[in-house]
């Protein structure tokens, strides 16, 4: 049952990105301190959770000044709060290269509990958490969250239908990879309204939750602020979504394309 939920707490706020590539970024942000988004996951018709994302600037001094506080709070919700799951994580960022500084998890899922933390050295390629220091491919190497916020500022200029890319990160003590395949542009209906998304497909790994054949989809708004407006993927029984239900203090407007829209 943990693992199930600890699934839940990584689909609410992951979003990954070949091993050693540097990848290209936008020079500004697309979200500025006091965006606060709220996400819904689902199995079928049934709620499963809840989950915020919010940011803020940087009340701790690190190196640059410009730092940004990011945070997510998952925690199941309807008949499966029975299992009682409150995830908390939290990463400081680089306000101009997104990279992290610092990265905490504090979990509770049920009678289990577990804080960790992770540093980040990009120019060492290093980081080190509880159980050691371990070393990157490349220097340019995420948390789970500072990955789905720089996610959302890689310059997508030059991405083509069919091209595929990956993003280095750290978790659960190991460095690791998660690719995603550019699908293509796709309007779909959310609860914010119909909105003109950018469609991709992470890669998923079969096992106790996937089948061999399920595929993750994800829909990102094609607009100044790219956010995951929903997901979507089959399991063992069943279909999970994630879907957005609110968005506050967003940088801009909803759905407005701009510069870098595809």
């Amino acid at each position: 049952m943990r693992k199930i939920y600890t699934f839940i707490a990584f689909f609410i706020c992951s979003i990954g990105l070949t091993m050693g590539q540097t990848l290209p970024y936008l020079p500004q942000p697309t979200y500025q301190p006091g965006e606060n988004l709220t996400y819904k996951l689902k199995y079928g018709i049934l709620s499963v959770a809840t989950g915020t994302l919010k940011v803020e600037k940087s009340k701790l001094r690190f190196s640059n000044p410009n730092a940004f506080h990011l945070s997510a709070f998952g925690q199941t919700s309807g008949i499966f709060a029975v299992y009682k799951v409150r995830n908390k994580y939290d990463s400081y960022i680089d306000g101009d290269t997104y990279l992290p500084y610092l990265y905490i998890e504090d979990i509770h899922e049920g009678s289990y509990t577990r804080e960790e933390y992770a540093t980040f050295d990009h120019r060492n390629k290093k980081v080190s958490g509880k159980k050691g220091t371990f070393t990157s491919p490349t220097s340019q190497f995420f948390d789970l969250l500072s990955a789905y916020y720089f996610s959302r500022n890689l310059d997508l200029s030059s991405l083509k239908k069919g091209d595929s890319f990956k993003l280095t990160y750290f978790l659960n003590d190991e460095v690791a990879q998660l690719g995603i395949k550019y699908i293509g542009i796709e309007k779909i209906k959310t609860s914010l309204g119909e909105l003109e998304c950018i469609k991709f497909s992470p890669e998923i790994t079969p096992g106790r939750i996937f089948r061999k054949d399920s595929q993750l989809f994800l829909w990102v708004t094609n607009d100044g602020n790219r956010i995951p407006v929903k997901a979507q993927v089959e399991i063992l029984v069943g279909t999970v979504t994630m879907e957005l239900i609110n968005a506050n203090g967003l940088k801009h407007t909803l759905g407005k394309r701009v510069s870098y829209s595809k």
